[in-house]
């Protein structure tokens, strides 16, 4: 099965917002929510996209031919190339009545599990959507990323305590989920949060803290002095504020910011292995891609995940080679040409 396949298959079952396009752009699902889309005018998923395609890469097959190696090693941990499934929850709302959040879960996490790779896993307002997630991760031995949203401190304790059981490797909270709509005015509430209660966070956590949702180079030093042990560069994919920065506009001045320091993941718009390897010429020390996994799930299941991760992991080690850098070491912004970005 390929992903051509894959979109074909899922056409027929994840709807009605979202339309299985064969590029996950944003134009067609616009400001769908629930659904897929962005917020507003929908510009945010938009612009993602189309700013990865500004950045061309350099060419440059001028160099000694060698194997080349994808393998990163992030958060204790082995994966075979430098890429995640990014997290999602409440599906059968956002995408359709085919799957739970449970089966969805536990699809994409032994799928990625199988393929080398780690999937990120989402929260929501049904408290099940956690306790689902997490017991994913516990069936395929802690091979995931759950990923809380900002609560009050009381519940997210209560939340940390699922992650711990499920020998996760690390932890998430997407911080900008504070602005989701369908967030606001609930008990338990959410809502931003300071340094000092993400500095109290990571320390009931206990594993490595990825703080997802940072889109300046002055959050990403607050990220730091809180204590994340990573973070990542990422507006929700436009579904929490119109008119924000794309994040490959901003991924460059915040690896320059807190690079040295800490691990810097980056989603947004990634739709290929092309575009991959441009955000770690960035700087960047993997990506996630979320929209596209759903689709891999609902076209496929596992073998989809499988489809989708060969097709990216597989783009990616053609693009190193064509560019003449044969690790991910060797990969740095000499190797693309660069837009003005903002």
């Amino acid at each position: 099965m390929n992903f051509h396949e894959v979109i074909q298959q899922a056409k027929s079952c994840i709807g009605p917002f979202c339309k299985a396009c064969p590029v996950c752009n944003g134009i067609a699902c616009k400001n769908t929510m629930p659904g897929p889309g962005a917020k507003g005018t929908g510009d945010g998923a938009v612009r993602n996209y189309q700013k990865w395609q500004e950045i061309r890469v350099n060419m440059d097959t001028l160099c000694e031919q060698k194997a080349v190696d994808t393998q990163v090693r992030l958060f204790g941990k082995t994966f075979a190339g430098p890429l995640f499934a990014g997290p999602v929850g409440a599906v059968k709302l956002h995408y359709g009545e085919k799957y739970t959040d449970q089966e969805y879960n536990e699809i994409l996490v032994e799928g990625c599990a199988q393929n080398g790779i780690a999937a990120f896993t989402g929260d929501g307002t049904d408290p099940n959507v956690m306790i689902e997630a997490t017991a994913a991760i516990r069936k395929a031995n802690g091979s995931g990323i759950p990923t809380i949203k900002p609560w009050d401190m009381e519940t997210i304790r209560e939340k940390l305590e699922l992650v711990k059981a499920s020998g996760a490797f690390a932890v998430a909270m997407d911080i900008d989920a504070a602005g989701l709509p369908f967030l606001q005015n609930l008990n338990p509430p959410a809502g931003s949060k300071s340094v000092e209660e993400l500095k109290e966070i990571v320390k009931m956590a206990e594993i490595p803290f990825i703080l997802k949702g940072i889109m300046t180079a002055n959050a990403a030093r607050k990220a730091r002095e809180a204590g994340a042990q990573g973070i990542i560069v990422s507006n929700h994919g436009g579904r929490v504020q119109d008119q924000c920065p794309a994040t490959a506009e901003v991924l460059a001045e915040i690896v320059d910011a807190v690079g040295e320091d800490m691990t810097i993941l980056v989603d947004g718009g990634i739709r290929s292995g092309v575009d991959l390897y441009k955000a770690l010429a960035l700087g960047a020390d993997g990506v996630l891609v979320a929209r596209p996994y759903v689709t891999a799930v609902y076209g496929g299941q596992k073998d989809g995940v499988t489809a989708l991760t060969e097709k990216l992991l597989g783009e990616l080690r053609d693009t190193m080679k064509m560019c003449g850098t044969y690790t991910l070491g060797e990969i740095g912004r000499e190797n693309i040409r660069q837009p003005h970005l903002g």
